[in-house]
């Protein structure tokens, strides 16, 4: 049974007789993408998990994409009447999208198992343990009876738009060069899968053979990682005209480790 944002408005805190919970079937799974608190909030689902498994995509408060601009969610491109339902119940009406685009990524929105949302985007729960991760969606009944504690909350994040799921990366990159330098550090992943796009690695004072982190969620399934591209660029003109290269670049699946 699979639970897509349930309702928090007379449901949350009730007895489990009123409400979804994991006594109602062999396997519950959870997407919770409105539990901000009704008041004064308008949150539409509830946040305690109440599954075998809990799904809480960005957080599970507010939905990349849903904060756009009003007029632009209303004139959508499906319609008026999916924008206008958009504008008024986005968050809460995400966890169906969700669903329908897990059932065409079968490897898609990989649930890490974490104390908290914060935690996760620290990168504390990166990568996944050796039994794997749970796949938001149609998908999740791959993991019954996996978990033996009760009320396990796995964290993820998403796309903006369709198509939603992202794929996590941790991306370490240690500068060569002769002097530091104020300015940023992009790469792009290349694999087997497709390539991603640029994301900024750090923005700030760039010194050589200091390591730098970040966590990247990529729009794609990277696969086989073949060539990783390394940009970066200075903040302002620099007559003597600095250079800075990678002594070494690492990439981690958080899918594989």
């Amino acid at each position: 049974l699979s639970g897509l944002d349930p309702a928090q408005p007379y449901f949350q805190g009730t007895p489990i007789e009123v409400r979804l919970d994991k006594s109602d079937a062999e396997f519950v799974d959870v997407i919770h993408t409105d539990s901000a608190p009704t008041i004064p909030n308008l949150g539409f689902g509830m946040s305690p998990a109440v599954g075998h498994i809990d799904f809480y995509p960005n957080g599970g408060r507010e939905m990349p994409g849903c904060a756009k601009n009003p007029i632009s969610q209303v004139v959508d491109l499906d319609g008026i009447w999916e924008g206008t339902r958009d504008f008024v119940a986005c968050n809460h009406l995400r966890s169906y999208k969700y669903y329908s685009d897990s059932i065409i990524y079968p490897d898609g929105f990989l649930g890490y198992t974490c104390a908290s949302y914060d935690v996760f985007q620290a990168g504390s729960c990166f990568p996944c343990p050796k039994e794997g991760c749970p796949n938001m969606g149609h998908y999740a009944d791959k993991y019954k009876g996996k978990f033996k504690h009760d009320f396990v909350k796995l964290y993820l994040n998403t796309g903006e738009a369709k198509d939603f799921p992202l794929w996590r990366y941790k991306v370490t990159v240690t500068l060569s060069g002769s002097r530091k330098v104020q300015g940023y550090v992009n790469v792009a992943l290349y694999g087997s899968g497709g390539n991603s796009r640029q994301y900024q690695v750090y923005k700030g004072t760039l010194q050589p053979a200091n390591t730098y982190t970040k966590f990247i969620d990529a729009e794609v399934n990277i696969g086989t990682v073949t060539k990783v591209k390394f940009l970066w660029n200075n903040h302002q003109i620099n007559p003597t005209f600095p250079k800075l290269g990678a002594a070494t670049i690492t990439v981690q699946s958080g899918e594989n480790g």
